[in-house]
């Protein structure tokens, strides 16, 4: 049995969100190469995990729920935006310096969008959120293998690519 670290109360979430909320950006930066994009994907991906929060079990693992729920965002090119009012201010944000160094390469950028959407998350939950093939398949919603074959073709192109610029 998982037993995870954030218990289902509101409590919890705050602690979820300080520890996962810079991974969180990260991935999202990765798939939307633009770091407006991967802030917006980010806040949409909270948002939707704070509201599904009391469902999720003890047992749960609300990182993961979170990583499919941005997948699934990115993927989905009708995202409605409409702004959700609060109470009061949020934090002021930290500096995440591992996102700073991805986001002031702008070639890494220019070679990642050029894959696919679905190779480029690939490429992304396995080197950035470094998961298995059964948990990429179960969050791209394909199997094992599938996410096997979009990973070798992802780094295929990135390798010819980066070559061909070499």
């Amino acid at each position: 049995m998982k037993v995870s670290a954030f218990p289902p109360d509101g409590s919890g979430f705050e602690a979820f969100v300080r520890q996962s909320a810079a991974g969180l950006l990260r991935l999202g930066h990765i798939l939307t190469l633009d770091r407006t994009a991967a802030e917006d994907l980010a806040q949409e991906t909270l948002i939707r995990v704070g509201l599904a929060w009391s469902r999720l079990r003890s047992d749960g693992n609300p990182v993961g729920y979170a990583q499919r729920t941005m997948v699934n965002l990115f993927l989905n090119e009708r995202r409605r935006r409409r702004p959700m009012l609060t109470d009061k201010i949020p934090e002021t944000p930290r500096e995440d310096i591992a996102l700073a160094a991805v986001d002031s390469i702008a070639a890494v950028r220019q070679i990642l969008a050029t894959l696919p959407p679905k190779q480029r998350a690939a490429i992304a939950l396995r080197y950035v959120a470094d998961l298995t093939d059964d948990e990429i398949g179960r969050l791209l919603g394909c199997t094992p293998a599938t996410v096997r074959s979009q990973l070798s073709r992802g780094l295929s192109s990135l390798r010819a690519t980066m070559t061909a610029e070499g």
